[in-house]
């Protein structure tokens, strides 16, 4: 079964850019754009690529529009809009888009058809094409405009002088380098011709950085345009490429990564929502350096970070059996640890990490003990972690940078002016927006289940009597937390504790006492946590990030950067605490877990048909319908419902129609 949007969404300009399609390549660079060929974004591309992997991004080639030429008559097949004028309107002629292992586009004009597939070449910034001629009742010319921007992914291109206006086209090879120190970029056409007319196309508007309250006027330059004679029957394959394709065959390359994509899926069942999510699993495991690996946190314009790496191992790599990815992932990270934390980003000039989080490297700890679960690697764990894992231990026991500190309760503090360490870490200039200073819940939860995996991998080691001692410190922190934490009245648990200060906000936050390996609360009070984040937080594509009522709540993530960042985790909803709430369903649900967890799967499965094809968004809006906002497609929030899924035997009912509604989850709100 395909993913497919048809003619009636497709002709519909803004129900159609709503929608859009991204492939990647394993560098940690991408091409897409809407489902109708209009870029939206700044990040839209037919090529974007890293040009030091996973970093350095540049966008060097915007778009490819087409135009038939068929009995002196003009067909232009691509879709632009120049600031309300939507010019030209190749989505008249769009008969679908579907996705299935690639994005594929189908048009019919004058008697013929022909569908358009894009991919990436994996490990090479090269993207494909494919233009198969299905039908058509005479041969026809088929044209085709490049338009390049050439500049840093985050950037906006401007007409200039400094553009080279020269190239060179031979050997069916288009070659050019438009500014000194950017990269070459080559264009095979088979069987083409160019014609040399260098222009630039002015104001290209782009429809979703207006709405984030950005710059979003473009202009983009042509060196020419190619032709050639196609007729019924013709396959012509196009790469893009930075790397020059004069021996590469297109049709070669497609097979190869087609066959790379079924490779992926051939352990998986024929579901569709897990052979979707397994396919956008893989889009963001990624090269770092010759032989490791790493996660691009989300599409477009995250790079890798160490919370989200950590929290997405085990659905990205573990569950899909990719355990040699999930090595290598684990490998860098340990040699990325400074003064016993692991790195919250790396940057994308090669500046050095930045440290600011608290819990990525607590994080770290689950994802050790799942793949030592999965795979039964000791040699590994014990003899290249451990070490790892003690420098990290004892500097939380002594204390390390931003008053990351564990206190004489046994719960570790962190937290200082100015500087945002969990994962609600929106920041605007030197205003914090959740600062959560103190002994935050989740925190502590991850804290407990440090020190309890770490005394776990201290046993295997054959090192009992210490052991022993971090068992003795994770009861106290234990006691410690069952004491400070619980909030009688409300029947919940209080989101951070600093002092005599305690921030009642009911936030997802304390689910993780619940859902990680190593439970904090148990009994009637885990029942009340997840009965009340049910009721109040859960919605069909993921958890709010903050309580509807409180005063700080927020409905929809929309304006600009301010007012988006200020209520980033004030209301909006979070994909990638499904997965915790799933682990919480099959805790505290001892009768039907499986049933209900199933339903939480059929609720979020209309998603994949929705926003990016294929995949999970970062973040929705707080109140119905929940449209999709942030990273359109995000590691974490694919990798945490890819895992229960797996790991629970969650297959979702496919001859079901997708939910118009929410399928109630017991105790949720209607």
């Amino acid at each position: 079964m395909q993913l497919k949007k048809d003619k009636e969404i497709l002709r519909n300009y803004q129900e159609a850019i709503r929608h859009e399609w991204l492939e990647t390549n394993g560098l940690g660079g991408w091409a897409g754009s809407s489902i109708i060929g209009c870029n939206t974004r700044r990040y839209h591309g037919l090529l974007v690529a890293a040009v030091v992997p996973p970093a350095e991004r540049m966008a060097l080639v915007s778009k490819l529009d087409e135009t038939i030429i068929v009995n002196n008559q003009q067909f232009e097949l691509g879709v632009n809009n120049y600031g309300g004028v939507i010019h030209p309107n190749g989505n008249q002629h769009q008969l679908s888009f579907t996705k299935d292992l690639f994005p594929q586009f189908t048009y019919e004009v004058a008697g013929i058809q022909l569908t358009k597939t894009i991919g990436m070449v994996h490990g090479e910034n090269t993207t494909f094409i494919i233009y198969d001629v299905i039908k058509a009742d005479q041969p026809f010319t088929f044209e085709l405009l490049p338009l390049f921007t050439v500049r840093g992914y985050h950037g906006l291109m401007r007409a200039n002088d400094a553009v080279r206006r020269e190239a060179n086209f031979s050997n069916d090879v288009f070659k050019t380098r438009l500014y000194d120190g950017t990269p070459d970029i080559f264009i095979k056409i088979p069987g083409g011709d160019y014609r040399h007319n260098p222009s630039w196309y002015f104001h290209f508007n782009y429809d979703i950085e207006k709405y984030r309250g950005l710059d979003f006027v473009e202009d983009l330059f042509t060196p020419g345009n190619f032709s050639i004679s196609l007729k019924q029957g013709d396959s012509l394959g196009i790469l893009i490429s930075t790397d020059d394709p004069v021996e590469k065959d297109v049709h070669e390359l497609f097979r190869k990564e087609e066959n790379r994509k079924k490779e992926l899926l051939k352990e998986q069942p024929g579901d569709e929502t897990l052979r979707q999510l397994v396919l956008a699993a893989d889009q963001f495991i990624v090269r770092r350096g010759e032989d490791l690996r790493t996660v691009i946190a989300g599409y477009h314009w995250f790079t890798d970070w160490g919370r989200d790496t950590m929290i997405s191992l085990p659905g990205l790599c573990l569950s899909t059996g990719r355990y040699s990815d999930a090595k290598k992932i684990l490998a860098a990270f340990a040699k990325t640890v400074s003064q016993g934390m692991l790195p919250n980003r790396f940057q994308d000039y090669g500046e050095p990490p930045e440290y600011n989080n608290v819990d990525g490297t607590l994080w770290y700890f689950i994802a050790i003990y799942r793949y030592l679960q999965a795979t039964g690697d000791k040699e590994f764990v014990l003899n290249e972690l451990l070490p790892v894992l003690q420098e990290i231990i004892e500097w939380h026991f002594k204390g390390t940078r931003y008053n990351i500190h564990v206190t004489d309760d046994g719960l570790l503090y962190s937290g200082e002016r100015g500087v945002q360490l969990t994962w609600m870490d929106s920041k605007i200039g030197d205003w914090v927006v959740t600062p959560r200073t103190g002994k935050a819940v989740e925190k502590n939860a991850l804290w407990y289940n440090a020190l309890l995996i770490y005394a776990y991998f201290l046993e295997l080691n054959g090192n009992n009597d210490e052991a022993i001692h971090i068992r003795e410190k994770a009861l106290v922190t234990k006691k410690s937390f069952n004491d400070q934490f619980w909030d009688e009245a409300k029947g919940y648990l209080y989101d951070v504790v600093n002092g005599s200060e305690k921030d009642e906000s009911l936030r997802p936050n304390q689910l993780f006492a619940i859902s990680l390996p190593f439970e904090l609360i148990e009994d009637e009070r885990a029942k009340k946590v997840f009965e009340i984040v049910t009721k109040r937080l859960y919605t069909m594509v993921g958890l709010r990030s903050l309580s509807p009522g409180d005063v700080s709540y927020t409905s929809c993530y929309e304006g600009d950067s301010f007012k988006r960042d200020s209520c980033y985790h004030q209301g909006t909803v979070w994909s990638w605490l499904l997965g915790a709430y799933v682990d919480a369903i099959m805790k505290v649900q001892p009768i039907g877990n499986k049933e209900q967890a199933r339903v939480v799967i059929e609720n979020f499965a209309y998603h994949l048909n929705d926003g990016c094809i294929g995949s999970v968004a970062e973040i929705f809006d707080a109140d119905p319908p929940h449209s999709p906002k942030g990273c359109a497609a995000q590691a974490w929030g694919v990798a945490e419902i890819l895992r229960v899924i797996i790991d629970y035997g969650l297959l979702a009912d496919n001859t079901k129609p997708a939910p118009t509604a929410m399928k109630l989850v017991k105790g949720a709100l209607a």
